[in-house]
């Protein structure tokens, strides 16, 4: 299968999610591939052509399961069935050597998924109630601007162009209502916007600050944060290790 090709808006992608790491890590790199879908080898070669540095992939041990790990995750996994999930495993196994990926791989392969918990989906977390979103639907079919929705529901301009993404989605109103006055490029970061983001899932905040999902992922990233159901601490701490 052809790899997809190194677009204009793919390439703003990669650069939006390295950011101003240096030098990336091939962690960093397998992050970006598995985003993208594509191959490590196209997103390394891809960055050393726009001049970053990236770490060699032959400076990189060798992560697969020794004999020895093999028969000890065989054991704790069986040992303890039904009581931890892939990331419970992944982050006790080994001292988080392996990804939860790996783990899950190994496990598929060993034939004892059986033995592993669920995760648990995260309850989505509704910052608008019915009463705000019929408000909201009878607004835009008015007319009303952007900035005169956000004041009559008293939220940010920016979680009114998510939730507007949302009910433009699911078929409630027919167009993103219009804003006053645009503005160039803020420096202000959209997440100080959001006051709860541990409980809330990543696709509710993208909502909430109208932006993309990957987009969200990569500002939790960099910015070493943690929701329901993205730890981007962890994904930093790895992109860094």
């Amino acid at each position: 299968m052809a790899l997809p090709k190194w677009t204009d808006e793919r390439t703003e992608q990669l650069v939006s999610f390295v950011g101003d790491t240096s030098p990336i890590s091939q962690a960093m790199v397998a992050e970006a591939a598995e985003d993208l879908e594509t191959s490590t080898r196209s997103v390394s070669s891809k960055l050393r052509k726009m001049g970053y540095d990236v770490e060699l992939a032959s400076s990189v041990s060798n992560r697969t399961f020794t004999d020895e790990q093999e028969a000890t995750l065989q054991a704790f996994v069986t040992d303890n069935s039904g009581q931890y999930t892939y990331a419970d495993i992944a982050s006790s196994f080994e001292g988080g050597h392996f990804s939860a990926k790996s783990i899950q791989g190994k496990i598929l392969s060993m034939e004892l998924t059986s033995h592993v918990k669920p995760a648990e989906k995260p309850e989505s977390v509704r910052t608008y109630s019915p009463e705000e979103e019929a408000t909201f639907t009878q607004m835009v079919n008015d007319g009303s601007f952007v900035e005169e929705i956000a004041e009559a529901l008293g939220k940010s301009v920016n979680s009114i162009r998510g939730k507007a993404l949302s009910l433009l989605r699911s078929g409630d109103i027919n167009a993103i209502p219009k804003q006053k006055e645009t503005k160039g490029s803020s420096k202000a970061d959209p997440l100080a916007e959001v006051n709860d983001i541990e409980n809330m899932n990543v696709e509710d905040i993208a909502d909430e600050i109208g932006k993309t999902v990957r987009g969200v992922k990569t500002m939790l990233t960099r910015r070493g944060l943690t929701c329901a159901d993205y730890d981007g601490a962890a994904r930093k701490e790895k992109a860094s290790s």
